[in-house]
């Protein structure tokens, strides 16, 4: 090799290796400056990352200290939100003694119907004591009950719906007139009641659902008399209810002298004292009012 060849060889060997516009790149190259975006954004190579599963989320929430705390917290408010709501709820309503007006069987249903309708033979109007406690409907047919009060106001607006039918006058608009009349009506003959009493200042164990049921016995009287009316006419609805209005005086004459007349009975007052008068003629009007009831609430549906 000569002289002149070597100079060309070292010349080409000190140059820096330089790429010409429009060649294609080497592949030993490193990586690109910028990401491919052309497959909808996301990042290529080693940049892309893995979205978190759905539920992560939820569960570090659940899995945070905190939050376990505040749960905790709501859970207790809660609760404790539950028995203010019972508690001042008992003092109106006594939620807990309604299972006593409940506990019935057939046996007794069957009887106090019978001493509903036939008062007249019965002896025994006294309530039946255990230590203090009275005992429960279906052991004592004396004692006061909210089932038949309940199924006889049932019954009675289906009777009335039936009535009406008959007649072509049904709409559920009328009879729903005649279920919230009936309601408004023992609503106001209770608490008519309540104030008379205290009125007259007696002391009685009489409770406002013992009046509730009390006047609530009025409607199997009520039912008798519009289905004696539908199968013979208006002359069998007026002996029929006639007959139901006399029973349900005597019923209820006999039952609530001895609640509204113990205190008297008791403390030994003369029965011409004029204390103890009015508590008679309280009585009397109390079991008055029940046949004015059953005539308002079920002439216009016998015609």
């Amino acid at each position: 090799m000569d002289y002149s060849t070597q100079s060309e060889f070292r010349h080409r060997k000190l140059q820096p290796k330089v790429r010409m516009r429009g060649t294609p790149m080497d592949s030993s190259e490193p990586s690109l400056l910028f990401d491919d975006t052309s497959t909808g954004g996301q990042p290529s190579g080693h940049g892309r990352q893995d979205k978190a599963p759905l539920g992560y989320a939820g569960q570090t929430l659940l899995s945070d200290p905190m939050s376990n705390l505040a749960m905790a917290y709501g859970s207790s408010l809660a609760s404790q939100g539950k028995e203010m709501v019972d508690k001042n709820l008992d003092r109106f309503i006594p939620i807990s003694k309604l299972k006593y007006y409940f506990a019935v069987d057939t046996v007794y249903v069957g009887k106090k119907l019978g001493l509903l309708v036939f008062p007249y033979m019965h002896e025994n109007w006294e309530v039946s004591y255990q230590q203090d406690t009275p005992v429960a409907p279906r052991f004592d047919i004396n004692a006061p009950d909210l089932y038949i009060p309940a199924m006889g106001f049932i019954t009675y607006i289906l009777v009335a719906g039936l009535a009406l039918g008959t007649q072509n006058r049904f709409s559920p608009e009328i009879l729903g007139m005649q279920a919230s009349s009936a309601l408004v009506w023992l609503i106001i003959e209770v608490l008519a009641t309540l104030l008379s009493l205290y009125l007259v200042t007696v002391n009685t164990d009489l409770t406002t659902i013992d009046l509730v049921a009390f006047a609530g016995y009025k409607y199997v009287g009520m039912i008798i008399g519009v289905l004696a009316g539908l199968l013979f006419g208006k002359m069998g609805y007026y002996l029929t209810l006639l007959w139901c209005c006399a029973s349900i005086f005597v019923f209820m004459i006999r039952t609530l002298r001895l609640k509204i007349l113990s205190e008297a009975a008791a403390e030994g007052v003369l029965v011409r004292g004029a204390k103890n008068q009015l508590r008679m003629y309280l009585t009397m009007a109390i079991a008055a009012a029940q046949p004015v009831f059953m005539y308002w609430l079920t002439f216009h549906l016998v015609r």
